[in-house]
């Protein structure tokens, strides 16, 4: 199985990067430039996808997940200032980027029949909304949006898509005080991507399997 993940470089995407990678073949990406098991991808420059495509060529992809992100607004409030490029930077990495990854490697996951699996988070559910942080719950919720419109589009090439939230994980962005480890997180969405087919494509769901409201 062919595995490609974005952000793979640290925190969850490293994780999973790290399961893969005992499994079979996977590439991970990041932002600095490629190294051995890493290419080179700014999910928020359309040339940066365009070449990655280009490597590939017409390789199969079984698996693409995409998982970089940022988060460039943490416990902001209403009343503090929000800059324009913490909007357009939320959005191009959050949302754009992840449409991009998925329309760059269409070709690729059309050949395998593959899956897309996209990382949200519980702050982009509506039901979740407990103030702050607009930016990047905006573009969690914009990111599920994506990713149910993706499942409906890609159905017709044998192409599921699922969309996830990962927990409340320890790494950099979740913070020390996070309620569990990368493993466990990792493991669990790996479980959840195992399972994703076409007949439960465009679900929305925790890494243990719970269904997220929208």
């Amino acid at each position: 199985m062919s595995v490609v993940i974005t952000g793979a470089n640290r925190g969850i995407g490293r994780g999973l990067y790290d399961l893969y990678a005992a499994r079979g073949p996977v590439l991970g990406t990041h932002r600095a430039p490629a190294t051995d098991g890493f290419a080179q991808l700014d999910v928020t420059d359309p040339d940066s996808h365009a070449a990655l495509a280009k490597g590939f060529g017409d390789a199969p992809v079984d698996l693409l997940i995409c998982n970089a992100g940022v988060f460039l607004d943490r416990d902001q409030s209403v009343r503090d200032t929000y800059s324009a490029d913490q909007w357009a930077g939320s959005f191009a990495a959050n949302v754009a980027g992840v449409f991009w990854t998925v329309q760059s490697l269409l070709p690729n996951l059309h050949k395998a029949r593959g899956k897309v699996a996209i990382i949200s988070s519980q702050m982009g559910s509506h039901a979740r909304a407990s103030g702050r942080s607009y930016a990047y719950r905006a573009s969690k919720a914009a990111a599920v949006s994506v990713g149910r419109n993706l499942a409906l589009d890609l159905a017709e090439d044998g192409v599921a898509v699922g969309i996830y939230h990962p927990g409340w994980v320890q790494t950099d962005m979740g913070t020390d005080a996070a309620a569990i480890t990368v493993a466990q997180s990792v493991q669990g969405l790996a479980q959840r991507f195992d399972a994703l087919s076409l007949a439960t494509s465009g679900s929305f769901e925790a890494y243990d399997g719970s269904p997220m409201p929208d």
